[in-house]
């Protein structure tokens, strides 16, 4: 295990996912305060006929999210483009009617979670996994449109471990949705990122991250977007060789800013 102190990685790219489950966009840099990075999740589709937060989780009746893409705008507007190209601003006055037409259901666009803090999730074929081929409801985090936690980060030497184990598959930062993503120092091989649950993670001068867990992974891993085809090999692989899990959830010590080159420690 790495030495107090010691510089792990620096940052290669940070991302945010404005809207949840719909793509999200790269950034250079970018605030992170105590709820994540700025405008991360900040918005949702609610299913009006359950009340629901709607995700990605349930490919066969949401799946069309990751045919979505939404990008800040303002701190108040968010740009979201939809599968046939319209474009579409969460301030319009039309912007609920547009959504609903093109998920062929009523939904609502909303800045605050819903009371009941519960998304419809289809965990895949994969006898290691438990209720496996079955539609469950799982809790997410109170209060936000987070799952968990409100910071995923992976390093890049963890998708290259799964690469070379799976080479047929494609091991994209977008198939995991991260917000940070860490280019290990010296050479770092392996799951590098188990390592430091239960640490702190110091980036760039500000930032300051406690590393909660591995971030167990979910059907959403194997879907297709883009070119990225569909492929339950990306996740059976995760299941096979590091219990399911790809990357770590981390929860926010001290904000700033953090920027891609940004020095990573570990305290």
């Amino acid at each position: 295990m790495p030495s107090a102190s010691a510089t792990v990685g620096t940052i290669a790219t940070l991302w945010r996912y404005p809207v949840k489950s719909m793509m999200g966009e790269e950034l250079n840099a970018t605030q992170i305060l105590e709820r994540g990075l700025l405008g991360d999740r900040a918005y949702a589709l609610i299913d009006v006929a359950t009340g629901k937060t709607i995700s990605a989780k349930s490919p066969r009746r949401w799946g069309k999210l990751f045919d979505c893409r939404a990008a800040m705008q303002t701190l108040s507007q968010v740009k979201m483009t939809l599968p046939d190209g319209t474009i579409v601003f969460s301030d319009a006055a039309t912007v609920e009617q547009t959504l609903s037409n093109a998920f062929g259901r009523a939904v609502k666009l909303e800045t605050t979670a819903p009371t009941a803090p519960s998304i419809e999730m289809y965990t895949p074929d994969i006898d290691e996994l438990p209720d496996h081929d079955q539609m469950s409801d799982a809790d997410i985090r109170p209060g936000t449109f987070f799952d968990a936690a409100t910071i995923h980060l992976l390093t890049t030497a963890t998708m290259n471990q799964l690469q070379s184990i799976a080479p047929t598959s494609r091991f994209e930062t977008r198939r995991f949705r991260p917000n940070l993503v860490i280019q290990p120092a010296n050479g770092a091989t392996g799951f590098v990122e188990n390592e430091w649950v239960g640490r702190t993670l110091a980036i760039g001068d500000e930032v300051k991250l406690t590393i909660d867990m591995p971030c167990p992974r979910c059907v959403m891993t194997t879907m297709p977007q883009g070119e990225l085809p569909n492929d339950l090999e990306i996740l059976r692989t995760a299941v096979k060789h590091n219990e399911g899990n790809i990357g770590v959830y981390a929860s926010v010590l001290h904000s700033g800013t953090v920027r891609r080159g940004d020095v990573v420690r570990l305290e």
